[in-house]
């Protein structure tokens, strides 16, 4: 366990804003993480658990308190199933699996952040989420103040939500088990965009490195696979979920998809960019990326406060031009 009183948040953060941190405590294991999280709790201190920091907008004051940046490593494989502990890098873990010939993360490739991060926020891409692969989430629960172990029914998974976001503060993740497909094919492919790219129908299959590939391929022409030297990527990546509305607010000429019970859910992408929000839009040191309208990015020296005031300008817009709401996706302190 590293203690430092040098830290700030933008150099925690994928997006580059925050201030100073009180004190930040580098845990290298489950046990270490559990020992901080009680320390900080026993002590009254406010706590921040940190993995990957790329869904987070960070204060610019700072955080006066603990942040917990969680460094634990490793993975355990019994057979298809897989036991990983909540630091692991999320995309070394997908490479692993492709290697493995293991399939159901394969289009889940090139999201940065930890493993501990994707059952909280029911990480998705390219028609894969994280709540169909997950069986189990070792916890420590603060409420209880005791290690437990949460079932996937457990978990009350929803569209980039869970009961770990629902109950935010309260379960510090340890280990995340996830139940894989053994063979060198991938699971079902259930984004159009992906399909066509890999040359397959629709619920087709394909090699898993090359769902790898192809998933790769087109993060990186939309900005979305972290490179320092990319400027479009200082970003949480898409920073408002696609909303879910009834039926009957369709909006004429957005992509739509089905979503179950009446509802349909909006592409939130096609709403920015129709708001007056297209590629590229600027507002001093932040705006959209240049090749993706969902991500908003960051300057050098730019500022949450920046950020969150272009983000409501965007929500503004698209609720007085559409009736919608968009709603940000990463988490904001």
């Amino acid at each position: 366990m590293l203690v430092r009183s040098d830290a700030r948040l933008a150099d925690l953060t994928t997006l580059g804003v925050g201030g100073p941190v009180e004190r930040l405590v580098e845990v290298t294991d489950a046990a270490e993480l559990v020992a901080a999280v009680r320390e900080a709790d026993e002590a009254g201190r406010p706590l921040l658990v940190l993995g990957g920091g790329s869904n987070l907008v960070a204060p610019d004051d700072g955080w006066a308190g603990d942040v917990v940046a969680v460094r634990s490593r490793g993975v355990e494989r019994r057979g298809e199933v897989l036991e990983v502990q909540a630091g692991e890098d999320w995309d070394d873990l997908v490479a692993l699996t492709v290697e493995a010939e293991l399939a159901g993360m394969e289009a889940l490739s090139g999201i940065p952040g930890s493993t501990g991060a994707t059952p909280v926020q029911n990480v998705g891409a390219y028609g894969q989420e994280v709540a169909q692969t997950v069986t189990a989430v070792r916890v420590y629960d603060r409420a209880e103040k005791r290690e437990r172990t949460l079932t996937n029914a457990e978990c009350a998974f929803g569209y980039r939500d869970s009961r770990l976001k629902r109950e935010p503060g309260r379960f510090v993740v340890l280990t995340v088990t996830f139940a894989l497909d053994p063979g060198p094919l991938s699971r079902p492919v259930g984004y159009a965009e992906l399909a066509k790219r890999l040359g397959v129908e629709l619920g087709g299959r394909a090699p898993l490195a090359d769902v790898r590939a192809a998933v790769l391929d087109l993060r990186r022409g939309k900005g979305m696979v972290v490179d320092p030297a990319d400027p479009d990527t200082r970003s949480a990546g898409s920073f408002f979920t696609n909303p879910v509305v009834p039926a009957a607010q369709t909006v004429p000429g957005c992509p739509s998809w089905p979503a179950g019970d009446g509802m349909v859910k909006l592409s939130a992408a096609w709403l920015v960019q129709s708001a007056g929000f297209g590629r590229g839009t600027r507002a001093g040191r932040v705006g959209t990326s240049s090749r993706h309208s969902l991500a908003l990015t960051t300057e050098p020296g730019a500022t949450a406060a920046e950020l969150m005031d272009f983000a409501g300008r965007v929500i503004e817009a698209v609720r007085d031009r559409f009736g919608v709401t968009l709603v940000p996706e990463p988490t904001r302190l």
